[in-house]
């Protein structure tokens, strides 16, 4: 038998990991005549120290392309635009947590949302665990179970919340308390705070015609920022690297605030509506559901917070996949993710189909670190319809 050395296997995969998205990249910034000379370097850093560094440059178009090739994503279209922060200098948990406050500030932009995500530095190759952001999403609601078994709050969040509560942190016990922010880089114990919400970022759900809608106190948060995926770029793991898009409105009416194991308004808002929901025929699900989409796209409008519908979202999506199309590059989508979870057969999503393989770069869900906790392993989109937990 012959003796394989485990981390010359690692090295030649990484090697070829490497030289796989290099080569891509550079073919796609029109900078192939410097490919070459950037090859050797990368093959030697390899060599040398088991691992290599992508450049600025680097970091920002793989960054784009695994928005680009995020197969559960309906909001790729705008992947060109994606604001890309280098802060993989950073150690010390104060300038990590001044980062994830200036990414929300940027991102949220008084409303005008803007895509972005901040690239913290890199897993290193001894280390079991990278730097870490350990919610799951950046900004999030609490989610409080009673003795009963119910859940005050957002159910997907009670796990977290109890972590929280462990650690000292006090909530008023409100269904929209927010949580902390959690950060752990290797070698160091969890680090906690609470950082500073835009005024407008918290949006108030009313309805356009029913004015008892505001009296349920319902709200919802206008950035959603995904912080626990590991991006990977060219074999290099960036286990910390939070980013965000902005929401379609049914991740928010049809999941966050409708899904039975969330908020579960349905019933509550069906009562205030008349209908009967003795029987499924009456349709009560449906209409109710059509109110709640409406009252969250009219709030977040008059709110003046970036929201798209599902409809132009769909509509975007086709217009994103003749683009690639043009451009030599097949689209990959997971057809469960991008139809959306209301009126699907409405939009032209729905009579697609699609490859479900996965390419790098990419996004890739990670364990959670808190394994005392047991909480369920994240799923959702990058940048749309990252609801399923969001």
């Amino acid at each position: 038998m012959f003796n394989v050395d485990a981390s010359e296997v690692k090295q030649n995969l990484l090697l070829e990991k490497a030289h796989s998205f290099l080569k891509t990249a550079y073919r796609e910034l029109e900078k192939t005549e410097l490919l070459p000379d950037r090859l050797s370097a990368v093959e030697q850093e390899i060599s040398l120290s088991g691992t290599w560094s992508p450049t600025t440059e680097e970091l920002t178009h793989g960054a784009r392309m695994a928005w680009r090739n995020s197969n559960r994503c309906i909001g790729r279209l705008y992947w060109k635009t994606l604001k890309v922060i280098d802060a993989r200098q950073l150690e010390e948990p104060e300038e990590i947590f001044n980062a994830l406050q200036q990414h929300i500030d940027f991102a949220f932009n008084d409303g005008q949302i803007r895509s972005a995500i901040t690239i913290f530095r890199a897993k290193s190759r001894t280390e079991p665990d990278g730097p870490r952001i350990l919610n799951h999403q950046l900004i999030r609601f609490a989610g409080h179970q009673q003795g009963d078994g119910s859940v005050i709050g957002d159910p997907a969040s009670v796990e977290f919340t109890q972590w929280c509560k462990s650690k000292g942190i006090t909530f008023e016990g409100s269904p929209f308390d927010l949580l902390p922010q959690a950060i752990q880089w290797p070698g160091s114990s969890p680090e906690i705070r609470q950082l500073q919400l835009p005024e407008k970022m918290l949006v108030n759900i009313e309805h356009p015609d029913y004015l008892w809608f505001s009296s349920m106190q319902i709200k919802w948060y206008g950035l959603p920022l995904i912080s626990d995926m590991m991006l990977e770029i060219g074999g290099i793991e960036f286990t910390a690297a939070p980013f965000n898009g902005w929401y379609m409105g049914t991740e928010i009416g049809s999941r966050n605030l409708g899904d039975t194991s969330r908020y579960n308004l349905l019933p509550t808002i069906a009562e205030k509506l008349g209908l009967d929901t003795t029987y499924h025929r009456s349709f009560w699900k449906d209409r109710t559901m059509l109110e709640l989409n409406r009252a969250v796209l009219f709030s977040f409008d008059k709110a003046g917070v970036t929201i798209s519908n599902h409809h132009d979202a769909a509509e975007q999506f086709v217009h994103f996949e003749e683009t690639e199309n043009k451009k030599g590059r097949e689209i990959r989508a997971d057809w469960t993710w991008i139809t959306p979870p209301m009126s699907g057969s409405a939009t032209p999503v729905f009579h697609r189909n699609y490859t479900n393989e996965v390419i790098t770069p990419n996004f890739f869900y990670q364990d959670d670190l808190l394994h005392a906790s047991k909480m369920p392993a994240a799923k959702g989109c990058p940048f749309h319809r990252n609801s399923i937990v969001s």
